[in-house]
């Protein structure tokens, strides 16, 4: 197929849910997790958990950068923007992400310079306009982003630009699914893994996973027929008795990945042990900025700490985001808790699990 409405026709998307009943038969549902939050959002906006009712369990995973922010990143930023001359720059979905006591929305209508950007080197453009302040960028995000956020830094050092740098909250994928993999109250048999993320790191990043824990894998595009023929391929690998990595979306990611953005994260960033919103301290899963580019750190260049502690709320994001339970079964969904008046990072951010079951009326 070649065109965005093949990916989207409803005639061969019922051939595929056929399929999909007909090769998995009666067995029990089979439970896969979704790890992007762009599936997350694709799912619900398509209506294929009822569709595959009876036949698969999809579950949801920590696949939001937004939503596994911690609380402490939050208050580290607001802290920073309260110094004389500090200008935050943020992409627009951490506007509204809960603090401790607060998020930079509200501390921005009581006068916090925050910047809503579209990219990393729109914050050094107004660092290099204005050298009279200091310009922090927010660099939340997996590794879809750390390239670009990487950029902005060689971007900065080359024109010596010294008033700008980077808050670093830059996690990375499988080692997190390794962590899920290995829980026994989340029950994964199959990984939906993330497309964005795939570009860069590669279809090949998930072959640890499988082996060490005979998981299936399959690399999907984010259109109805993308989503539905991944969760056919691993049906197809549970039934045949494999755990294998199928690359679903191929006429964007490779094995390999992309060469030139994997070589321009490893320049500046260093792998770290990082906290992550409900699920906790994970080693090895956050990119720090490296010994070369410690000029460009905001924690190093200011002092800030930023702490992790687990949080002790009536709000089970941190459950939903590692699929243990849905957002229906949060006491807050819906009630407290909703996209107006969000109470949880999960329906703060537009690729957020309780968000996407909210607008889309997933039961």
């Amino acid at each position: 197929m070649k065109f965005i409405d093949e990916f989207r026709d409803p005639g061969l998307a019922r051939g595929v849910v056929d399929s999909i009943r007909t090769i998995w038969g009666d067995r029990p549902p089979m439970r896969l997790m979704e790890v992007c939050g762009t599936h997350t959002v694709s799912i619900a906006r398509a209506g294929i958990r009822s569709l595959l009712e009876g036949a698969v369990t999809m579950v949801s995973g920590p696949g939001c950068p937004v939503c596994v922010t911690p609380d402490g990143y939050i208050d580290a930023a607001i802290g920073l923007g309260k110094r004389p001359g500090t200008v935050i720059a943020t992409f627009g979905d951490m506007l509204r992400v809960p603090g401790r006591i607060s998020s930079l929305e509200k501390e921005r209508g009581k006068g916090l310079d925050v910047r809503i950007l579209y990219s990393p080197l729109d914050a050094v453009e107004i660092a290099a306009g204005n050298p009279e302040k200091e310009v922090v960028f927010l660099g939340v995000g997996f590794e879809t982003t750390a390239p670009s956020i990487a950029g902005a830094i060689l971007s900065a050092a080359e024109r010596k630009i010294i008033n700008f740098s980077v808050l670093s909250s830059v996690r990375t994928i499988p080692l997190a699914m390794e962590v899920l993999a290995s829980d026994p109250e989340v029950r994964i048999e199959g990984f939906l893994c993330p497309a964005h993320v795939s570009t860069i790191i590669g279809s090949d990043a998930y072959l640890p996973l499988t082996r060490k824990f005979s998981i299936p894998c399959v690399v999907a595009g984010f259109e109805p027929l993308d989503i539905l023929y991944g969760i056919y391929l691993l049906l197809r690998q549970k039934k045949r008795g494999v755990a294998e990595v199928e690359n679903e979306y191929a006429r964007v990611a490779t094995p390999s990945g992309n060469r030139k953005a994997l070589d321009v994260i490893a320049k500046v960033f260093r792998e770290c042990d990082i906290g992550w919103r409900g699920i906790g301290v994970l080693p090895r899963t956050g990119l720090a900025i490296g010994e070369a580019y410690a000029s460009f750190d905001a924690q190093r260049k200011f002092g800030v700490e930023i702490p992790f502690t687990e949080e002790k709320t009536v709000c089970r994001c941190g459950d939903v985001l590692k699929g243990k339970i849905t957002p229906r079964e949060c006491p807050l969904f819906g009630m407290a808790c909703t996209p107006e008046e969000p109470y949880g990072p999960c329906m703060v951010s537009s690729e957020g699990t309780c968000a996407a079951y909210h607008k889309y009326g997933v039961q």
